[in-house]
This record gives C-alpha cells, structure tokens and sequence, in this order.
C-alpha cells in the first residue's frame, strides 16, 4: 500500500450503495427473464436471503428452521415466479418437504445471487433494521390522541349479510 492510498478522503457521495442498487437490478432483470421465458439450457439460480428482513413472507415452519437465513435454489420445480414493477419484490412458489408454498421475498433482502451454471455471483450487504419494542415506541402527540376510549368513533358492521339464511 503505498502512502498515497491512506490518504484518499472519504466519499461524500453513496458509491457504495449506488454500486449494490445497481447490481440488484442485475438480479432483478435476471428473475424477471425466467419469469417470462423459463431458464434456458443448465441455467439455474441460488438465492440467499434474511428471513428476519421486514416484508419477508415465508411459512412459519421455514421461518423457524432458517431464522437468519436461507437459500432457495430455482432450477425444475418453481412456479409463480415474478418480480413487482419496481423490482422491490420477488415471489415465487417452491415445494419443502412436499408441502407448496409461496415465498414473497424483498430484492433488498437478498444477500447473494449465483447462477452456477456459468459461474457468476454477487453478494450483498443487507443490514436487517432491529424491531423496535412496544416500550421504546414514541408516545403519540398532537390532536389524534384520544383522550378516553369513548372518544375512538365506532363503527357498527352488521352480520346478518354473513349468516347462512335457513330454508323454512
């Protein structure tokens, strides 16, 4: 290393993220491709993914078996597969142990795509936001805090369009 690279200052501008935005679309464009086309010769993908990341959907049994992390391999037995307009959204259906489930998965909540069948790969960072306790939540202000229970208006919903009319 010489003295010079010490001394490069540090950015003011995000490269970094900008960089991870940038490659994510790679990922994005590449589902969206097997969306619409299925994946081609020996192409298949593996994605890794924070389960615990916000907006994350997956079936309460995978959540606890992978409670950090998990990866998904699509390949021959994926269905539903899309990715929302914006990119920010990945679904897919996938079997685990013979039971179909249907994944909903944030791009931003993916720490590494590969395609093994031509040896490429990306890996991301991905910072899961800590939950914030109830206790540490900022206490409402302003004119929208009732101040008594009687004061929430109530909406009445009558059951009767719902219950089974008998036959007389």
């Amino acid at each position: 290393m010489t003295e010079d690279d010490t001394n490069v200052p540090e950015s003011l501008l995000p490269y970094d993220d900008w960089t991870q935005d940038a490659l994510r679309q790679v990922v994005v464009s590449a589902l969206r491709h097997a969306a619409a086309n299925g994946l081609p010769g020996g192409h298949h993908f593996y994605i890794a993914f924070k389960t615990a990341y916000p907006g994350v959907v997956i079936p309460e049994r995978l959540r606890a078996q992978y409670p950090d992390e998990m990866t998904i391999v699509l390949q021959h037995q994926y269905h539903s597969l899309g990715v929302d307009a914006p990119g920010e959204m990945l679904t897919v259906g996938l079997s685990f142990g013979g039971v179909p489930s249907i994944l909903t998965i944030p791009t931003a909540a993916i720490i590494s795509f590969s395609d093994p069948e031509v040896r490429f790969g990306l890996h991301f960072e991905v910072p899961v936001p800590e939950p914030i306790k109830v206790g540490e939540m900022p206490a409402p202000e302003g004119d929208d805090v009732p101040s008594r229970a009687s004061d929430i208006p109530a909406e009445v919903v009558s059951l009767d369009a719902f219950r089974k009319r008998q036959k007389d």
